[in-house]
């Protein structure tokens, strides 16, 4: 990893236009898609980790908005 990348993935980037309605739109089928497998997936480790992922998604999905925008 180059400075400029660290430099860039290590400083807060506040929402641009535009940018609060993409995340929150992403949070949302995010959100509907974590309730779907909440419903239909038996508790076990693998729906925890299919949870724990779908979080982590959504956080990278909206982290590449806030640092590439």
């Amino acid at each position: 990893m180059d400075n400029k990348t660290i430099q860039n993935n290590f400083r807060y980037h506040p929402p641009k236009e535009g940018q609060a309605e993409k995340y929150e739109l992403i949070r949302n089928e995010a959100k509907h898609l974590a309730e779907l497998i909440a419903g239909l997936c038996p508790g076990s480790r693998e729906k925890a980790l299919a949870l724990t992922n779908l979080e982590q998604a959504t956080m990278w999905a909206n982290a590449s908005i806030a640092r590439n925008e």
